[in-house]
């Protein structure tokens, strides 16, 4: 896996291109010179991490052939107060919807995703506190 980033020459903003041939732009906030068109870095991670265990989840939940019809989940992170700045504590709520999805299906589904597939918030759990909950929505 590779990516470029490339500072575009104003304020902060930056282009990165991703080894699949995708591009997103970051970018500062504007007491740090940014310009604010863009998400931050750090929002990148969060963002990154919650896509991570949300495909994860769908993906085992599918295989298990089981309704779901969604997937979403609400990350809340707390970073230090002081240089560098890492997440240290992070919290994740889930919205599944589907039809008839028990609850320690889509709970066992979490835990997977957690403590096995999803290497972005495996990465994460090694500076911050993670804790999860959910919810099922009936379809």
């Amino acid at each position: 896996m590779e990516c470029t980033v490339k500072w575009v020459g104003e304020g902060m903003s930056f282009l990165a291109e991703t080894g699949s041939n995708h591009c997103v732009t970051m970018d500062g906030a504007p007491e740090a010179g940014g310009r604010n068109m863009a998400p931050r870095p750090m929002e990148m991670v969060l963002v990154g991490t919650g896509g991570c265990t949300a495909f994860d989840v769908v993906l085992i939940l599918k295989k298990g052939r089981h309704a779901v019809t969604g997937c979403e989940v609400i990350l809340k992170a707390e970073r230090a107060e002081t240089e560098p700045k890492v997440f240290t504590r992070i919290h994740f709520h889930y919205r599944v919807t589907g039809k008839q999805l028990r609850p320690e299906v889509v709970a066992r589904a979490i835990e997977l995703s957690k403590d096995k597939y999803c290497s972005a918030s495996i990465m994460l759990g090694k500076t911050a506190t993670i804790t999860h909950d959910f919810e099922i929505v009936e379809a």
